[in-house]
């Protein structure tokens, strides 16, 4: 096994025991039908596919050829699907569901989404979004096509991020710096004052979502008539080296100069050595630095100016 622990193996494969006698995949009949899981996996991409090639399907579910192969003549037995010949290759055939295929699929994709919100409603709400960003953190960790790019997007906030904001700074700054809960206590005096005086013409917060998942953001919070402040840039770990920082800087200096500012400033401290490497690509300046103690450690504090 090489450099993989003998732990690690058997922590993969129990929860792999688990997770498979939870949904049922194990069960004679996948959600109480007369298919197996992988015959539902084909019918359910024919079905959102629309039409696909037999061999399409063999590779993207990394099914074997023969199989598949048998697989489809049984369900053209039982009129689910028609072949057609390719326009651009007569020797490929086109698949598609049958009115009685379509019927088929309909009534399993509902069973399937009862069965997981049945499962998920005996979890707590925010244990629910640990659950699901946990998922996506395994999907992309075992994802193994090297040229999918993850999909990094921005949007302004909405409820229940500002909550995320507090706890992730909080939990953050704890685990990698060792500063205690005022600083917590700080973001969310920031945040709640954010709320409460939002301008929404020259104030604006940015989330950054990996796949979906929420992995970073930033504020721009407006401090004079002529010059605002960037707040609170943070990116989750699993997000960092994939320039996350740097769009939500960029997107919070472009907003700054269309919103009419001269100037954007920040604070810092010079332990946040990557945030400051961003500041610094982005333009800013540092302008003074102060000794100070807070958050339980002594730090060296930093203004940095960017003139728009």
């Amino acid at each position: 096994m090489g450099s993989i622990s003998r732990e690690r193996v058997a922590a993969v494969r129990e929860f792999n025991r688990f997770y498979t006698s939870r949904i049922g995949v194990l069960d004679e009949g996948y959600l109480a039908s007369h298919f197996s899981l992988t015959e539902v996996r084909v019918l359910y991409e024919l079905a959102h596919r629309g039409s696909a090639a037999a061999s399409e399907l063999g590779r993207d579910l990394r099914i074997d050829p023969g199989y598949l192969s048998r697989m489809l003549r049984g369900f053209s037995r039982r009129g689910l699907l028609t072949r057609r010949a390719a326009k651009e290759d007569a020797r490929k055939a086109i698949l598609h569901l049958t009115a009685r295929g379509k019927a088929t699929v309909a009534p399993l994709e509902t069973k399937a989404r009862d069965q997981i919100a049945a499962m998920l409603s005996g979890v707590p709400g925010a244990d629910q979004e640990r659950l699901v960003a946990s998922m996506r953190t395994i999907e992309r960790a075992l994802r193994q096509d090297s040229r999918s790019v993850p999909r990094v997007t921005l949007r302004s906030h909405r409820p229940g991020d500002i909550g995320w904001v507090v706890e992730r700074h909080g939990t953050l700054y704890a685990e990698e710096y060792g500063w205690d809960e005022s600083f917590e206590a700080l973001v969310a005096d920031i945040v709640a004052k954010f709320i409460a005086h939002l301008d929404g013409k020259r104030e604006r917060c940015w989330i950054a979502e990996l796949d979906g998942e929420r992995v970073g953001c930033v504020f721009c919070v407006k401090k004079s008539k002529r010059v605002a402040k960037l707040r609170l840039l943070l990116v989750e770990p699993g997000a960092r080296g994939l320039g996350v920082g740097s769009r939500l800087v960029d997107e919070c200096i472009r907003f700054a100069r269309a919103a009419g500012y001269r100037e954007l400033t920040l604070w810092t401290n010079d332990v946040l050595v990557a945030a400051r490497r961003i500041y610094e690509r982005a333009g800013f300046e540092l302008i003074e630095s102060e000794r100070h103690r807070s958050f339980g450690k002594a730090l060296v504090g930093q203004n940095w100016t960017l003139r728009l």
